[in-house]
């Protein structure tokens, strides 16, 4: 009776959060934010901390530099980005008929058969004018509308504050919540918890190296040859590596694709964009990825995109942010579950000793 109770507060317990944060989810993006900073930066105000600086201080200068990289970004890269996205929306419908007509040109029957006989050429050009016209007005209205302009303000304005106040009391915050464990769960819950940082740090910390390193790589290697939208491509499919293997895999079909409307039949240059790729993929796999991100993280990356997926189509951006959290608690408390099963009478079939 008395498990029976426990179970049923903390099922409700979470219901009642699950429902609090989707309720709340169109104002909870500076807060996850901030706390999701808070969390990658505290150990770097620890080491300041440990050079005696004072915490307060510490705080302070690595709010500073988050809010210069971000204005930054704001004032330098995104238009660029934006720029670029709008004029590779606009271009997708010729890009399309580009390689419609190399494939039909082709000595390939079967390509010619398999492209020909899915749909006409008007209709195929008409649908894909439409969506990226879609997409083209749905960019140009999230960035000018005004909840995305008052999502930036927050995040410009909030996310910094509340990155300094749990920064500055982290430790407190963490002695707090570990004060409300109950005595006799308390070392379980610690190591519970110490799982979970372990493999959401790594994750986080190891992840965000990867993406900025191949993110530049892939944005500077593809401006050099020359390629349209290679800015824009090379950092989105950096972005994207977020995800295990879908920024890679993307970055590839959108590279290609434009580098075979573009370049065609200069082949050399189409080979030499893939390569960009390829070499990215393996540099990834063999030398950043164990570097950074290491065996020890024990995500799947299947379990990784499919909670992003999960998340970000519950709860939007803010999903994205707390997926990989998320992920990886649930991980580990199934594990920690799985040990308790095999370990049990239940598992076992023997009876327990009275």
């Amino acid at each position: 009776m008395r498990y029976g109770r426990h179970l049923a507060f903390w099922i409700v317990t979470f219901l009642v959060l699950f429902a609090l944060i989707w309720l709340l989810r169109a104002i909870l993006l500076p807060f996850v934010a901030g706390l999701a900073l808070a969390y990658v930066q505290a150990p770097l105000a620890d080491h300041l901390e440990r050079l005696g600086v004072n915490r307060t201080i510490a705080a302070l200068l690595i709010v500073a530099v988050v809010v210069l990289v971000l204005l930054a970004l704001a004032l330098v890269v995104i238009p660029v980005l934006i720029q670029q996205g709008l004029a590779l929306l606009s271009s997708v419908p010729g890009y399309v008929e580009r390689i419609r007509a190399l494939i039909s040109q082709s000595e390939l029957p079967w390509l010619n058969e398999l492209i020909g006989d899915g749909a006409s050429p008007k209709t195929l050009s008409e649908l894909v004018r439409g969506a990226a016209g879609w997409l083209a007005a749905f960019a140009a209205s999230l960035w000018a509308g005004g909840k995305a302009l008052a999502s930036f303000a927050s995040v410009l304005i909030v996310m910094p504050v509340v990155t300094f106040y749990l920064i500055t009391d982290w430790h407190r915050m963490l002695s707090i919540a570990d004060s409300w464990v109950p005595p006799r769960y308390r070392e379980t819950v610690r190591t519970l918890v110490g799982e979970i940082d372990q493999v959401v740090s790594g994750f986080l910390r190891g992840q965000l190296g990867v993406c900025f390193f191949l993110g530049l790589y892939y944005a500077i290697a593809l401006t050099l040859v020359g390629l349209n939208f290679g800015l824009l491509i090379g950092f989105g499919a950096g972005l994207l590596t977020f995800v295990p293997y879908i920024g890679s895999l993307t970055g590839l079909l959108v590279g290609t694709s434009v580098a075979i409307a573009q370049f065609w039949p200069d082949w050399k240059w189409v080979i030499t964009v893939i390569a960009i790729f390829l070499i990215g993929q393996f540099v990834e796999g063999n030398i950043i990825a164990p570097k950074f991100v290491g065996e020890r993280v024990g995500l799947h990356p299947v379990w990784v995109i499919f909670a992003m997926f999960a998340f970000g189509y519950l709860f939007g951006f803010v999903g994205l942010l707390v997926a990989v959290p998320l992920a990886a608690a649930m991980a580990v408390l199934f594990r920690f579950g799985l040990r308790r099963y095999l370990a049990s009478p239940i598992y076992s079939g023997e009876k327990p000793i009275a």
